[in-house]
């Protein structure tokens, strides 16, 4: 059965998009319908305000943002810590994925897939 989810998670939310205009409450609302993960943002090491935008958040970082990275994809065959990456790369922040509760976090090497069917 795993080969086979495997072989799914490459088909499956393969639209779930990011855009740097919603607020980080909404995009971790779209991130657990589509995953039944949690998506956390921070700034610095303190969780970030859900309130904000990718946007608003980047003008309280000092890196260099790609802010027209609207086109983001992320997929459950993508392994957690490429997911986690692309964030940084992309919007300039640091997000974990955590368990749907929230409580623990996913182990970077496996894939979104993988951590929504708790195959960890």
């Amino acid at each position: 059965m795993g080969l086979l989810n495997n072989f799914m998670d490459k088909f499956k939310n393969a639209e779930f998009t990011i855009a740097p205009q919603k607020k980080l409450k909404t995009i971790s609302a779209d991130f657990k319908k589509a995953f039944n993960l949690s998506l956390v943002f921070y700034k610095g090491v303190q969780i970030a305000d859900g309130e904000l935008t990718l946007a608003a958040l980047n003008k309280k970082t000092t890196k260099d943002v790609k802010l027209a990275a609207d086109g983001l994809k992320i997929k459950a065959s993508m392994k957690v810590g490429d997911a986690e990456k692309l964030f940084d790369t992309n919007f300039g922040v640091t997000v974990q994925i955590k368990d749907a509760e929230g409580k623990k976090l996913v182990p970077n090497e496996i894939t979104l897939g993988q951590a929504a069917r708790g195959e960890y």
